[in-house]
């Protein structure tokens, strides 16, 4: 117990830890005021006894009740307010830092296994630690300091039922260890559960074009319901387990007091107890009784919690890359590769690759599906670190730099853009938070979308749906290249920005794009004639290797990838419905 309760106060920041010593000491001060109700029943029985009931015994009575009770409310819902703020503060900013370690991270960690695992940690165990956290250790904390004050009090009262009373508190202690010993495997399996369930959700979402398409609703709901179905199982079996090692605890607490009572009447009939502290003594059993069952109906739950803070520090202890490099601005923006590899998972994806790309030069890169050629623009811009060679920007290295220094140079628009659930506007200048509204304006005209903008409701302040759902694919690719308009990074890269447009789409993007390249370096993947004819050099990756280089014209006089590629195009562009 008391270990997964300092587990929970080391994650805690040092500010937030202080609230909760604070509150540790508060629930000293709530046992002494619960404690004070035994001097009041005494002193109210031994009255009764003796017929001895006077305005000072009276007194005396209500207002030693009157302090337990009233003294027992202002630190209870002091200490609740303070542990309450102690643990959302500390979820909220284990979100942030979550979020901020996560910046740093190499892009190879983030698959749909991980994106399952980090939103698991973030929404629902940090939801349990803040909630459910809050409560256990308020309970177990103030259950445990109630029933240390009150076995103290009875000690001085009577010392043999003082040890009885200790003896009961070390059998509920050895009960309670092995209590949260046998949730250990539920527990595990519980937060397991937690983690799949919210896994299979995202990937069904995600999925949910694809799974629209191809008619596939069967199957992946069936997969759902399967998980589904599973942590509906592991939740009731966790409750079912944890039944009789909770019903153990209680049926110590239970005949801890039973004892109690029965050698306090003992006592009293050999005479070697008088009647009012007898009286006094049953008092006592109960009221042992419901601190000890108070700390012990919670105690389980603190292993589901330090499980979920192992998760959260596993998140926050996953490598992050060197950023800690120097804030340099490089002279020009000559990138250079130099005997580049790199392996994903036992997987060499770049084998070897040297190459140069000149300042404001444009170079396309083609290849086929899976040769590396994503990889190789993420290693240049250093989302991945190369296992072997090195990157150069400015003829530095770029592990030389620090990485939002990096960052500076490059401005990046995908096949798959993601737009943020948020104003038009303020998904514009995502890189620019301090850009004005008409410099919003004038990256939205170049990048051909200021018009359909203004057709929508609120025009720039118009919210668009997570991921930019609301809006059509071409319309998210051009705010997705305004966006890197109001960046105006030296050094362009497009992932195959145009691959999935539409006709209707494909004049304005294409506009748009040209806009976004003017006197800057060009690093294009593409897989269209026109895209990649007018570039100053043409890459050819294939199995990680560069297998050809060259311009358009030089490349079509070899028999090789390239011209198959052209030729192949042409022919798809030649096809006719007779």
């Amino acid at each position: 117990m008391f270990k997964w309760l300092k587990k929970f106060f080391d994650f805690c920041n040092e500010e937030n830890r202080r609230k909760f010593y604070i509150s540790i000491v508060l629930g000293v001060i709530d046992g002494l005021f619960g404690a004070t109700k035994i001097p009041a029943a005494y002193f109210a029985i031994t009255a009764v006894i003796n017929r001895e009931i006077t305005a000072a015994t009276f007194a005396t009575v209500i207002g030693l009740m009157l302090i337990s009770t009233v003294g027992k409310m202002v630190v209870n819902r002091y200490s609740q307010m303070i542990q309450t703020e102690a643990g959302y503060n500390t979820c909220a900013g284990k979100r942030v830092e979550i979020g901020e370690h996560l910046r740093y991270l190499p892009m190879g960690y983030f698959n749909d296994n991980s994106l399952g695992h980090i939103t698991s940690v973030t929404t629902n165990m940090l939801e349990q630690v803040g909630d459910v956290a809050t409560r256990a250790i308020m309970m177990v904390v103030q259950g445990s300091i109630g029933s240390i004050v009150i076995a103290a009090a009875i000690f001085a009262f009577d010392i043999r039922i003082g040890l009885i009373s200790a003896v009961g508190v070390v059998l509920f202690l050895i009960v309670n260890r092995y209590t949260n010993n046998h949730v250990k495997e539920i527990s595990e399996a519980k937060v397991m559960s937690d983690r799949e369930v919210v896994g299979v959700v995202l990937e069904y979402i995600q999925g949910i074009a694809e799974i629209r398409n191809y008619n596939m609703f069967a199957q992946n709901d069936a997969k759902m319901k399967q998980y589904i179905e599973k942590k509906k199982n592991v939740d009731i079996g966790a409750e079912v387990a944890a039944i009789p090692a909770v019903n153990v605890q209680n049926f110590v607490c239970k005949l801890t007091g039973v004892f109690i009572a029965g050698f306090s009447i003992w006592f009293y009939l050999n005479g070697t107890m008088e009647l009012n502290y007898t009286i006094t003594m049953l008092l006592c059993s109960f009221m042992l009784f419901d601190t000890l069952n108070a700390a012990g109906v919670y105690t389980p739950l603190l292993r589901v919690i330090g499980r979920g803070v192992d998760m959260i520090n596993e998140v926050l202890e996953i490598e992050q890359m060197d950023i800690n490099g120097e804030n340099i601005v490089p002279q020009n923006r000559d990138i250079h590769l130099e005997n580049v590899s790199f392996a994903y998972e036992n997987r060499k994806i770049i084998d070897g690759v040297t190459l140069d790309i000149k300042e404001n030069t444009t170079t396309a890169i083609v290849g086929p599906s899976g040769g590396g050629k994503t990889t190789l623009t993420s290693l240049i811009a250093r989302f991945w670190d190369v296992d072997e060679g090195r990157v150069t920007l400015g003829g530095r290295d770029v592990k030389d730099y620090s990485f939002d220094s990096l960052m500076e140079n490059f401005s990046f628009v995908f096949q798959k853009v993601y737009l943020f659930e948020d104003t038009i506007a303020n998904n514009i200048k995502f890189g620019r938070p301090e850009a004005s509204l008409d410099e919003v304006k004038e990256a939205a005209k170049k990048a051909c979308c200021h018009d359909f903008i203004m057709q929508l409701p609120d025009g720039y302040d118009t919210v668009i749906g997570e991921g930019g759902a609301t809006i059509s694919g071409g319309e998210r690719q051009r705010i997705a290249i305004a966006r890197a308009i109001m960046k105006d990074a030296p050094i362009i890269i497009l992932d195959e920005a145009t691959a999935n447009v539409d006709p209707e789409n494909e004049k304005e993007l294409t506009a748009a794009i040209e806009n976004l390249t003017k006197e800057k370096t060009i690093i294009m993947i593409a897989h269209r004639l026109k895209t990649v004819r007018g570039a100053d050099q043409i890459i050819v990756v294939d199995n990680g290797k560069i297998v050809q280089q060259g311009r358009h014209e030089e490349l079509m006089e070899e028999d090789g990838i390239y011209k198959n590629f052209i030729q192949g195009r042409k022919q798809a562009v030649s096809w006719k419905i007779a």
